[in-house]
């Protein structure tokens, strides 16, 4: 029977792999890169099957691909084919990190968990950010799309580490950006949405 401890652990394990999910829909390999690290320092326990995530190879790979990464972002024209990679990407990615937190689940529950929640997280923000990059490159001529690029790494950063950090601060910010894009496209919705002309009053005979 489990413990409270154990729940406790499973819940926090859980919240940790969503945020890093939605991370992954800021930026693919920051995150993955991140962990690494904690893994490979270790102070990250992952479920045994995901010990290669810290393994020196992946710790490579993966800091090669974030250095790719965050380098094309900046390229202008780069970024929009980058933008129809990372979406498929980010949700494997979200998938595979939240199965890694995840532990004391059995697995044929895990999987369909991660990808149903850890994957979807990560393609809601990925679509997100791609929405906004399209924006900015329309409205100022592609000129603002490194600071959209900037702002998304600090984002991925941010996420990655309160969600190892403090998961449930890591929960806080997601809550709070996901009600932000909520507001935003609320905001666009109305503003796209005609307005319907005033009746006309007939004029006196």
């Amino acid at each position: 029977m489990a413990t409270t401890q154990d729940i406790l652990q499973a819940l926090l394990g859980l919240i940790a792999g969503l945020g890093l999910s939605a991370a992954c829909g800021f930026r693919v390999f920051v995150p993955m890169l991140l962990v690494s690290i904690g893994i490979h320092a270790d102070v990250l326990h992952v479920a045994p099957a995901f010990d290669w995530i810290g393994s020196t190879p992946a710790l490579v790979a993966f800091a090669s691909a974030t250095l790719l990464e965050i380098g094309g972002y900046y390229i202008p024209g780069l970024d929009h084919f980058l933008d129809t990679l990372a979406t498929p990407a980010a949700v494997v990615a979200g998938a595979l990190l939240s199965t890694a937190f995840i532990t004391d689940i059995d697995p044929w529950l895990r999987w369909p968990l991660a990808m149903i929640v850890g994957g979807g997280v990560a393609g809601v923000v990925q679509v997100a950010t791609v929405a906004t990059r399209a924006v900015s490159g329309v409205t100022t001529l592609g000129l603002g799309n490194p600071v959209v690029a900037t702002g998304e790494l600090a984002g991925s950063t941010f996420v990655s580490v309160a969600a190892i950090v403090a998961p449930i601060l890591g929960l806080i910010v997601l809550a709070l950006f996901t009600a932000w894009l909520v507001q935003r496209w609320t905001q666009r919705r109305a503003a796209r949405t005609p307005v319907p002309p005033a009746p006309r009053v007939a004029a006196a005979a």
